[in-house]
């Protein structure tokens, strides 16, 4: 069941990413800032944790997911270390996801031979 959960709560969050790139003029970029900011402001409304509890991955892995983790991680660094937490708590948070994006990608451009669109 869980699994069944984390599916329906990420596709519907992608589902209404996706219409906003269909339907709208707003360009994917701007539509991803916007993900990462709802999640910061949802998770100070306090309504995002219930979601993560219910559904697991399928909040916390979209990019609303990744506001949220931010959002959590200024909160600890704040607590612990006071006004310098705001500069380092998005990255102490952040910091495992950005650096498996980074090496995958790497291991990636190895693997495949990139070329030019032209």
């Amino acid at each position: 069941m869980e699994y069944i959960k984390a599916f329906v709560v990420g596709g519907l969050i992608c589902v209404a990413g996706q219409i906003l790139i269909d339907k709208t003029r707003i360009t994917p970029a701007r539509i991803l800032v916007c993900y990462v900011v709802l999640g910061v402001f949802l998770h100070l409304l306090g309504v995002y944790k219930p979601l993560v509890d219910f559904a697991g991955a399928g909040a916390t892995v979209p990019l609303t997911g990744f506001g949220y983790n931010l959002c959590k991680g200024v909160e600890k660094a704040v607590s612990e270390n006071g006004f310098m937490g705001i500069f380092m708590g998005g990255f102490t948070a952040g910091s495992a996801g950005l650096c498996a994006a980074v090496v995958f990608s790497f291991f990636a451009s190895i693997i495949f031979k990139p070329k030019s669109k032209s």
